[in-house]
């Protein structure tokens, strides 16, 4: 049974059975391009839109976790799944075709996180034998719904992040091989009264820093304790931020953390500005690089903490701020 201490939720029953990536071309030219599990030649891949090559990457990347696995559609009991485009129509478009009983989520750039939360709450208490966890983001697609189209040529402020074309698969299940999904904090929704578009990281910052805190609190746990603390994304402003947070409190957390935004791109080399982000980025970055190395004992302990922006265009227009949240889910080796 999960054990709920505020919200907070330990699992005693949930393994991540097998786990998928995918990427695009910017994506694999960055430090871990080679970790993927497949890389797209062409951003479009050969689709006619944006939004249909989205989809794609999700269909890609559950079929390559499927396929480690060993299962079929017909064996898969349930996708949580979401994306940031409107309708999660990344998510709906691409999985439709497996015919898996679907729910979709949205957290933003947090949605993978929350769906292996959710993933492993439902595996855990035995309604499910297994349950996908899957997610996308797209730069072209982000860009036109979020932002501008393309073809309008803004400049892009230091503070801007870059949308990743990526997505992540995980299959959760109780097979009680590593990664084990050991705890989950869900997050409360925090507003750094943040209004700018192009500095998403400075949102999302205030909800890492509450999420984490009450992990923990409840775990009974320190920075220490963990051989590293990931986020998505907080690119790089959003990580100063979250260091000065937890100095209040004289946590000194920046030696134990990591910001997938960061790593996915050679910011030197490669045009991002303040790093990286989109639900893909972290996800594609837990599934080719971390999970990796939590399955063969290499890390022992991690906190993975994904967070997102809960943008809305038209609030933003309206003069509104921009909602942070942060998922937490812990995994380990043992």
């Amino acid at each position: 049974m999960a054990v709920c201490e505020g919200k907070t939720f330990k699992f005693s029953n949930a393994s991540i059975a097998s786990f998928a990536s995918v990427a695009g071309k910017v994506e694999s030219e960055g430090p871990y391009g080679d970790e993927f599990d497949e890389v797209l030649d062409d951003n479009k891949g050969n689709a006619d839109t944006w939004e249909q090559a989205e989809a794609q990457l999700q269909q890609k990347a559950l079929k390559h976790a499927m396929d480690k696995a060993g299962l079929c559609p017909e064996k898969m009991d349930l996708i949580f799944a979401g994306d940031l485009l409107n309708q999660c129509t990344g998510s709906s478009y691409g999985l439709k075709e497996f015919y898996i009983p679907f729910l979709g989520v949205y957290g933003a750039c947090s949605t993978f996180a929350e769906s292996l939360l959710l993933a492993a709450s439902v595996v855990n208490a035995g309604y499910v034998d297994n349950c996908a966890a899957v997610t996308s983001s797209h730069f072209s697609s982000a860009e036109r719904q979020f932002r501008f189209p393309l073809n309008y040529g803004g400049v892009r402020t230091p503070t801007a992040q870059w949308t990743a074309t990526a997505s992540g698969a995980a299959i959760v299940d109780s097979s009680q091989k590593p990664p084990f999904i050991r705890a989950a904090t869900a997050g409360k929704i925090q507003d750094m009264e943040v209004s700018d578009l192009n500095n998403m990281g400075a949102a999302m910052a205030g909800a890492a820093y509450d999420t984490l805190s009450r992990h923990f609190k409840h775990m009974g746990t320190h920075p220490e304790n963990y051989d590293v603390i990931i986020t998505g994304d907080l690119g790089q402003v959003g990580s100063e931020l979250m260091y000065e947070l937890f100095k209040r409190d004289g946590v000194d957390i920046e030696k134990y953390h990591k910001d997938c935004g960061l790593m996915i791109y050679d910011r030197e080399k490669q045009d991002v500005h303040a790093g990286g982000s989109g639900c893909g980025c972290s996800a594609s970055m837990m599934c080719a690089h971390f999970l990796k190395r939590v399955q063969s004992g290499e890390l022992k302990r991690i906190l993975y903490t994904a967070t997102g922006a809960l943008m809305s265009p038209t609030m933003v227009q309206q003069g509104g701020t921009i909602p942070g949240i942060a998922h937490a889910v812990e995994i380990a080796f043992k």
